[in-house]
């Protein structure tokens, strides 16, 4: 087993004596008021051995409001799912359910796909 340093970047070795003071610095993200969010929401199984999922995509925000978004969807639909990679992700076909909740929210919301 190796000990690496989680802020490693890969580089064994630099000759610039400035490097690693040059990083940039994230910029906070901010979430989008609910009326300015373009959702889609989306019915996928790929992957997932023929099991439906409800995928609701193109939230721009901070992850804590995510959650929050996506922990509402999954009590009011009573289901479980997860919330990863920007996505929420709900077991099941809800798309229509999910849809009215969101406009409900006042969130802006389309259902894609077939």
């Amino acid at each position: 087993m190796s000990n690496k340093n989680k802020n490693s970047s890969g580089v064994v070795y630099s000759t610039n004596p400035d490097f690693g003071k040059d990083r940039i610095e994230e910029q906070p993200e901010v979430s989008l008021p609910p009326n300015q969010q373009n959702l889609r929401v989306t019915l996928d199984k790929k992957q997932r051995a023929g099991k439906k999922v409800t995928l609701v995509t193109g939230f721009s925000g901070t992850t804590t409001d995510l959650e929050a978004l996506g922990k509402m969807l999954k009590s009011k639909c009573g289901v479980g799912g997860t919330v990863k990679d920007h996505e929420i992700m709900i077991q099941g076909d809800f798309r229509e359910k999910i849809l009215q909740l969101l406009i409900a929210a006042g969130y802006k919301a389309k259902q894609s796909g077939g």
